[in-house]
């Protein structure tokens, strides 16, 4: 039995801040039982102010791969498996960046593929993924919009994933906020996407987010723990804080898998992207 801990908290500019919260977090999963943390996108610098016009002088700080805070995060994470976003310096270029570490170092990487067209003016795309093996399992990341996306989630679990981390920067609706946060088109649509993708995919599912405000955007929480047949076994509503829950990874991908096997049944001959179509 594994215990998943997703995080919903709040993180901005100040390093040493979100260190201390992250810190904290880690902590108290650890108090939890958890072996695994999924902490937000942008944990580390905070996300942006504005999605649609993000002011090029007011962006979240880009570390590099090997910034001493990331080693720092995985010092804290000891034993424990610990995802945390953040902006990454590739040299020219800036990613919305997540990264998996353990004491031992570093186990995997991930940069969004997926950009709403506000980030565009602030980050440059990745162009895959990768899923990659931890103590707790085979591990796959997604950032925000990425999950929006079946075929992020299907490539990672076609790539051997037996867990999803979903760490995100989600807010409410920037065109139509509605007047309660659990009416908001966001909240209904990130609950959606989070127990869709675990379902399809039949793959225990971790989805932290950020709460709070910053700038225009106010983000909705609703940090949660998502079974393979969709199923949410624990979470936040709006509200700080970790949801956690004990799960049988192995026992349960097979439990939802033993009559139906969605990875095995598709039928990819049969598939194609509209642009391959003939004029």
């Amino acid at each position: 039995m594994t215990r998943i801990a997703a995080a919903a908290a709040h993180f901005g500019r100040d390093l040493e801040f979100d260190l201390a919260r992250i810190a904290k977090l880690i902590d108290d999963a650890r108090k939890e039982g958890a072996g695994l943390l999924v902490l937000p996108d942008a944990a580390l610098g905070g996300y942006l102010a504005d999605l649609r016009h993000p002011d090029p002088d007011a962006l979240p700080p880009a570390l590099k791969p090997d910034d001493p805070l990331i080693a720092e995060v995985a010092r804290l994470a000891a034993e424990m498996v610990v995802c945390v976003g953040y902006c990454e310096d590739g040299g020219g270029e800036r990613y919305n960046a997540a990264v998996c570490v353990s004491g031992d170092g570093v186990l995997g990487r991930h940069r969004k593929v997926h950009l709403p067209a506000g980030e565009t003016a602030a980050y440059t795309p990745g162009d895959r993924f990768d899923a990659f093996d931890t103590p707790v399992g085979r591990i796959g990341m997604l950032i925000d919009y990425d999950k929006t996306f079946p075929e992020s989630a299907r490539s990672l679990a076609l790539d051997g994933a037996e867990i999803l981390a979903c760490l995100s920067a989600w807010p409410t609706s920037i065109t139509n906020r509605a007047p309660r946060m659990a009416q908001d088109r966001q909240a209904k649509l990130f609950d959606l996407y989070d127990q869709a993708r675990a379902a399809e995919n039949q793959v225990v599912l971790a989805s932290s987010n950020q709460t709070g405000a910053m700038g225009g955007m106010r983000f909705l929480g609703q940090a949660k723990v998502v079974g393979p047949g969709g199923d949410i076994l624990a979470r936040t509503w709006a509200k700080a804080g970790l949801a956690v829950a004990e799960v049988d990874i192995a026992a349960e991908i097979e439990r939802a898998r033993r009559v139906l096997r969605h990875l095995d049944e598709r039928r990819p001959a049969t598939y194609r992207d509209h642009r391959e179509a003939a004029p």
